[in-house]
């Protein structure tokens, strides 16, 4: 089980860096991610929601055609960033490369 405790700035930080395109905005994970079309940005959101499901961690995003954006905290730490926040940035950094 990954942990729900918040993060430190410092371990923030070092997460951050293994993530390119991720930055921390108001206490939280975030990433907007360009597609080719909406069918491509919608397709990819399915593939995220497995793997959010699997870590019983949910994401706060929002689609707009091509785009979509990412805005991860978890709620049960305060809408601070936790491991949980980091292990699916990392899954969803993943499935952006195979696409």
């Amino acid at each position: 089980m990954v942990s729900s405790s918040p993060l430190t700035a410092s371990e923030i930080a070092t997460a951050l860096a293994e993530l390119p395109g991720w930055a921390i905005d108001r206490q939280a994970l975030t990433c907007t991610l360009a597609f080719t079309d909406f069918r491509e940005a919608f397709t990819f959101m399915g593939r995220v929601a497995f793997e959010a499901e699997e870590l019983n961690h949910h994401p706060e995003w929002t689609n707009s055609y091509n785009r979509v954006h990412f805005r991860l905290s978890t709620h049960d730490a305060g809408d601070r960033v936790t491991r949980k926040d980091v292990e699916l940035a990392h899954r969803i950094r993943r499935l952006a490369a195979q696409r």
